[in-house]
């Protein structure tokens, strides 16, 4: 083949070749340069997405697209074999199905940013997450029909291999079903957004933020420091308690006083319980009573909002109403009651002896106990 293409072509022919390729191959990169460059100027200058849009896939135009371009050109000029003449069209068309690729690829990547780029900072990493996951599962699916379609362009049937793939694909899901119940568990996750990275949630009796959200697996960094991982399908599986996503956080404490305290202040409690919330920027009183009668105890209970979702916040809110009680109490001279028994000892308590119980026994042959005659009766006791 190569002898035939260097016997069937002269000096001059090369030449053109050669000047053909290196002409078409400069003209259009410089073509693309300056296409590009004044792409860049129009898009600073307006609001719209479309000449954004064809920047950032113009700029994906590699050089080995120019060149392929200048070296199909060239070969015009050359006379080819048959089956080189084949062999170059397919290489060109390989080329520009590639080069397509590339384009599809970026203006995906474009398009999805530019479709969650919308949002707060609240919403950063809801965003992140489902970019990552859909970029990922896109760029497989379109390069998976660019290596189809370069397949069919080389000759090979596809068809029978997308047919064997299928049979095969049965097989394969059923033995790896776990692994795809996991990957949809993943692009459930990324669409639906129980949770995102950044958020605190408790699963069962684990709890953490989410680190990272993949394919299979979602990782938690735990409060004591270590990582637990979690299959996505069993994650979903399980019931999840979102404290990001919480809005404000409901607070309850009970406090007791003592059994001796007044009624007077037994009444001012309340209030003194709702003043010491209103006191607090981050908190909203919902309510406060006497609860009931407790064991040891008076007891009270408080209910507020504290405004901010941030549990630090709710212990420095919890730390300041407790203090300001303190101070209260102790200038009300308000005890708050403890674990206590108290045992009451009656007095007065006598003890009533009865009359004295004595004995008499009689015995034979003493005293009353011989007869006139003699005789002698059995003992015989007197009380």
């Amino acid at each position: 083949m190569f002898r035939q293409l260097i016997d069937n072509n002269s000096t001059q022919d090369w030449a053109f070749a050669l000047l053909a390729a290196a002409v078409f191959t400069l003209t259009l990169h410089t073509l693309r340069r300056l296409v590009l460059h004044r792409l860049e100027r129009i898009s600073r200058t307006t609001d719209t997405i479309i000449d954004d849009f064809l920047v950032d896939v113009l700029s994906a135009t590699r050089i080995l697209l120019a060149v392929a371009v200048g070296l199909y050109v060239a070969t015009h000029f050359l006379t080819l074999p048959a089956a080189t003449e084949k062999l170059v069209d397919r290489i060109f068309i390989g080329l520009l199905i590639l080069q397509s690729g590339l384009w599809a690829n970026r203006g995906l990547v474009f398009w999805l940013t530019h479709k969650f780029a919308k949002g707060g900072d609240a919403d950063a990493g809801a965003r992140a997450m489902t970019l990552s996951l859909l970029s990922f599962l896109g760029r497989v699916a379109l390069w998976t029909l660019v290596a189809l379609l370069i397949l069919d362009n080389m000759g090979l049937n596809v068809t029978a291999l997308v047919a064997s793939l299928g049979i095969g694909g049965i097989a394969v899901a059923l033995a790896v079903q776990n692994i795809l119940g996991d990957l949809f568990a993943s692009l459930s996750i990324a669409i639906d957004k129980p949770f995102v990275i950044g958020d605190f949630i408790i699963v069962d009796d684990l709890m953490g933020s989410i680190e990272h959200v993949g394919l299979k697996t979602t990782r938690i960094r735990s409060l004591s420091g270590e990582q637990i991982i979690f299959s996505n399908n069993d994650l979903l599986k399980s019931r999840i308690r979102n404290y990001k996503r919480m809005q404000e956080r409901r607070a309850v404490f009970a406090i007791g006083v003592t059994y001796d305290t007044p009624a007077q202040q037994l009444e001012n409690i309340p209030a003194l319980i709702r003043q010491a919330i209103d006191a607090q920027e981050n908190a909203r009183f919902d309510r406060a009573h006497f609860k009931g009668f407790g064991a040891f105890s008076l007891d009270f209970e408080a209910v507020y909002y504290v405004l901010k979702p941030d549990y630090n916040v709710y212990m420095d809110v919890q730390q300041d109403i407790n203090l300001q009680l303190v101070r209260e109490f102790t200038e009300r001279s308000i005890q708050f009651a403890f674990p206590t028994q108290t045992l009451h000892i009656a007095s007065g308590l006598q003890l009533t002896e009865g009359p004295a119980q004595h004995e008499k026994i009689t015995r034979p042959g003493i005293g009353p106990g011989h007869g006139p005659t003699g005789e002698s009766h059995p003992p015989r006791r007197e009380f």
